[in-house]
């Protein structure tokens, strides 16, 4: 039974990614605009592709003028002392849902954590709870959580043995793009979810999760498909990957043979490390 689902999900990932013809390991891509959403139940509305992250910069709104430099600082060292506690996800959840030092908490309607096995091999990062994911309360469950799965198991993975998690616990109003002071706040909490886990591998969705754990020079379109390293702490060292996040995807098709090549270049470092 759990072939069959399997196999169905590949065919599933397989038909929305436009492949018209299988060939030994490798496929054959449809890009053209024809046949690239013909598996989902309604046609998805073309949009403007999201802006390419610059160089060094994180798009960001404008600063709250009422938090001082010396109350920022105090707000980001004291999630950093309070994630240092933290000896489980458990409990680090609940430090994270009691946590007050981020605005972004007013206006969410739920904490939204990490959600998956504590004995992950791969741990997923994305930006932010989406308009779904803060109704539910967990990560990537609407349209990007449902094509993020066909992703997953079209390369053999299942979902259930992965982690999956946001840079930031709270969906930003509008989700806009986070701020890089909402962003540093937050970033304890993924930081210590990793240390936790202590994954083989990391799976960056989108320019945010890239900028935000890696210091890296290039934005996520020259960083893709390329094999980086996050040191866990003296013992662990996780291979990093970044790829397109599945909202970009909706949005840009044209992009998905790219993803679908990080996706094969994770699924061969996997195997191999086996």
């Amino acid at each position: 039974m759990d072939k069959q689902i399997n196999i169905k999900e590949t065919l599933d990932w397989y038909i929305w990614a436009g492949v018209v013809e299988t060939c030994a390991d490798e496929v054959c891509l449809n890009t053209s605009s024809e046949n690239t959403h013909f598996s989902l139940s309604q046609p998805t509305t073309a949009h403007t592709p999201a802006p390419v992250i610059e160089k060094n910069h994180i798009p960001s709104a404008p600063v709250r003028a009422n938090v001082s430099l010396a109350a920022f600082d105090n707000i980001a060292k004291n999630a950093r002392e309070l994630c240092s506690k933290a000896s489980s996800l458990e409990e680090l959840k609940d430090l994270v849902q009691k946590f007050d030092g981020c605005n972004l908490k007013k206006t969410a309607a739920n904490t939204v954590f990490g959600d998956g096995s504590s004995q992950a091999r791969v741990l997923l990062i994305g930006e932010a709870p989406g308009a779904d994911e803060d109704r539910i309360g967990s990560p990537f469950v609407g349209k990007c959580g449902k094509l993020l799965d066909k992703m997953l198991a079209a390369i053999n993975i299942n979902r259930a043995d992965c982690y999956i998690t946001n840079v930031l616990p709270w969906r930003p109003p509008g989700n806009r793009t986070p701020t890089d002071e909402e962003i540093a706040i937050c970033l304890p909490f993924l930081k210590r979810q990793i240390e936790l886990i202590k994954p083989d591998f990391l799976l960056l969705l989108g320019g945010i999760a890239l900028k935000s754990l890696l210091d890296v020079p290039d934005s996520i379109s020259r960083t893709r498909g390329k094999w980086l390293e996050y040191v866990i702490d003296e013992q662990k060292t996780a291979q990093v990957l970044a790829t397109y996040h599945p909202s970009y995807l909706l949005r840009s098709p044209s992009q998905k043979a790219k993803v679908w090549s990080d996706l094969l270049r994770l699924q061969k470092k996997m195997n191999n490390d086996e």
